[in-house]
């Protein structure tokens, strides 16, 4: 009979300083879970969540009822994925990257980073699907001997997190309290995962070749979740200037960001916004840059229409996403998640990748 390999312990993550540069940082606003307690609490969190939406499309969340003690072993379990062998990273390589398919892990190290030398991408992502009885769960033995508490981790990003502020979003956009929490319940079939990303890091030399570890770009979903790290890499773009500035890292709170589900789904009033993964500041350039995210998307058989009930989209005069007002086909959120996955993971070395369609009457883009 095999002998059993033995499972790593799980240490604890030491987060690297934050920088000492001076960065143009992004002004954002802060949504406080703490205060929705009552309606008044609720309709002022919603009036702030409703600006953070319109004008910058990523905000902060303070007070969301999970420790920093949890948040830390997740960060562990990241790094002790990636501090495996690189075949046995590889034995749980995504199948059918080329359908848009995305659970598991892919090194993405086929990608140029630069052209003229031909440095190849360092970035690593490992998904883990849903635990709902939708999807095959095969990991390595560091992630199997933890799945309950990583499974115990993934809810409650759902019912801490996600469901107050689709609360929040449905009265902003005066709908009833449950609309969005309808068609994000956790029970039901959607491509919503969790992730452990990892960008390599590169020497001081090979950073002046690059413009950005990742290029500018919008996420597919509803909400993504970025838990906090200190290596200042991430920047959005601001809808109203075009400007690129650094998000900061704040202590005991999730960064946000809105993604092309809600874009779709209020006529454009809110926007997906744009962001990348800079070069970070010369006083973190010796270490990888390590994520924990959370991916949220609308259940698989959600049309990606324009909500017909909000008094404040037809107010506004937000009827109809560029799709509806084009006379195009309007996809379900599975159909949308897959042909943007497959434009991402595939034909990126080829010109044609950077404004190519997708969908009848929609094409993506690289962002410089």
């Amino acid at each position: 009979m095999p002998v059993p390999v033995p499972v790593p312990e799980l240490g604890s993550y030491n987060y690297v300083a934050e920088t000492k540069a001076n960065l143009d940082w992004a002004d954002l606003v802060t949504v406080d879970l703490g205060e929705i307690s009552t309606p008044e609490g609720k309709r002022a969190q919603a009036d702030i969540l409703l600006s953070a939406l319109k004008e910058k499309g990523f905000f902060y969340v303070k007070n969301f009822n999970i420790s920093q003690e949890r948040v830390n072993r997740q960060f562990a379990l990241g790094k002790a994925f990636y501090d495996l062998p690189q075949e046995e990273k590889d034995e749980f390589a995504v199948k059918g990257v080329e359908q848009g398919n995305y659970n598991g892990y892919v090194g993405n190290r086929q990608r140029v980073v630069n052209e003229k030398s031909g440095l190849r991408s360092r970035v690593e992502v490992y998904n883990i699907p849903k635990f709902n009885g939708d999807f095959e769960h095969h990991h390595p033995a560091i992630i199997e001997e933890h799945i309950e508490e990583i499974e115990e981790f993934a809810r409650s990003l759902h019912s801490e997190v996600l469901d107050p502020l689709f609360v929040l979003l449905a009265l902003a956009l005066e709908l009833p309290e449950d609309y969005f929490t309808k068609i994000h319940q956790y029970p039901v079939k959607s491509e919503d995962h969790l992730r452990y990303m990892k960008y390599g890091k590169y020497t001081p030399e090979e950073n002046k070749l690059i413009d950005n570890w990742v290029q500018g770009h919008t996420d597919l979903g509803s909400f993504t979740l970025l838990f906090r790290q200190p290596v200042a890499a991430l920047q959005i773009r601001y809808p109203s200037t075009n400007e690129w500035k650094w998000v900061k890292p704040q202590d005991a709170t999730l960064t946000v960001n809105a993604c092309d589900a809600l874009q779709f789904l209020t006529g454009g009033y809110v926007k997906s916004t744009i962001h990348r993964v800079a070069v970070p500041p010369i006083d973190q350039q010796h270490v990888d840059r390590l994520g924990l995210l959370y991916f949220s998307r609308p259940h698989n058989d959600i049309p990606l229409a324009t909500i017909r009930d909000s008094p404040l989209l037809q107010r506004e005069g937000y009827t109809g996403n560029d799709l509806e007002v084009s006379g195009h086909p309007v996809p379900t959120m599975e159909e949308w998640t897959f042909a943007k996955q497959k434009w991402q993971r595939t034909g990126y070395d080829k010109p044609e990748h950077k404004t190519a369609q997708i969908l009848p009457g929609w094409k993506e883009k690289v962002y410089a």
